[in-house]
């Protein structure tokens, strides 16, 4: 997980979905008076050039939200995603990726608070330095947020959205993530969760979405968004999904209206396609 940089792969269509759906559910809680936090797991290093040489290196932002830039069909939702990119690009050209917690901190009021975490040496220093001018509001934390979430949780305000996305280079990722959530559900049954995970050929990928629909929890929402076909040597991620705990209601109705046009915006090859599923209380 150390090697993981997020530099590599910002704007990609993972990113899309998922900073896409965090807007929704960051806008929803800032819909009640009372304050709430965001924390963020896997933070990053706050913001990305994509004419640096990691982002250039991959290029994946040209098949993500390099797509959408000059589109003007786009649904309300992907819009308002779209928008936010905008605010940190202030010419007609795309040049700056924002990681989650600018999107988190676009969508939040001034009595909310970010809490948050990366493991990465050089990343967690430009992530305090993106930040510091927040002072309290935003305090970033050089650690494992898996961790971390143990002492944060239940937060002051007795509301929360929890971003976990780890990298999934290490095995061990996908059973962190399932007891990671157990505890969090043991800790604090009401907040809100937002995990990311790929789809990948690789067993664990697959055996990820049915452990996530069994765990104790009866409200649930899950999206996926695959782009093209598995490859046939199994290299690659194809797609990825997010399982959402304790889901806005109007979640699932925005989503049946984004996914068809998105995997239209995004398709590489036929093999393109989304998933929704859910169950609630």
């Amino acid at each position: 997980m150390l090697s993981y940089r997020h530099a590599f792969h910002a704007g990609n269509h993972a990113d899309v979905l998922k900073h896409l759906v965090l807007v929704q559910l960051s806008r929803y809680l800032g819909r009640k008076e009372k304050a709430f936090w965001y924390i963020d797991t896997h933070a990053g290093a706050g913001s990305y050039a994509l004419d640096s040489a990691p982002a250039t290196r991959l290029a994946e932002h040209r098949q993500g939200i390099a797509r959408l830039w000059g589109r003007k069909d786009l649904p309300p939702a992907v819009a308002d995603y779209l928008e936010l990119v905008r605010g940190i690009n202030p010419g007609a050209t795309l040049q700056v990726y924002p990681g989650s917690p600018d999107f988190a901190l676009s969508t939040m009021r001034a009595q909310d608070r970010l809490r948050l975490f990366e493991l990465h040496s050089r990343d967690v220093l430009r992530l305090r330095e993106h930040f510091e001018r927040f002072g309290t509001r935003a305090i970033v934390e050089h650690g494992d947020g898996f961790a971390g979430l143990k002492a944060l949780l239940p937060p002051p305000p007795r509301r929360a959205l929890v971003l976990i996305d780890p990298a999934y280079e290490e095995k061990h990722d996908y059973e962190r993530v399932i007891h990671a959530l157990k505890d969090c559900l043991q800790r604090f049954p009401g907040g809100t969760y937002l995990l990311w995970y790929p789809q990948l050929t690789r067993l664990e990928a697959h055996e990820l979405p049915p452990r996530l629909k069994r765990l104790p929890t009866s409200s649930w929402l899950q999206v996926t968004l695959r782009v093209r076909t598995p490859a046939a040597d199994g290299f690659g991620m194809h797609g990825s999904g997010l399982f959402i705990i304790n889901p806005p209601w109007t979640l699932q109705t925005t989503l049946a209206e984004v996914m068809p046009w998105l995997v239209e915006a995004l398709r590489i090859d036929e093999g393109a396609g989304f998933t929704i599923d859910s169950q609630v209380a």
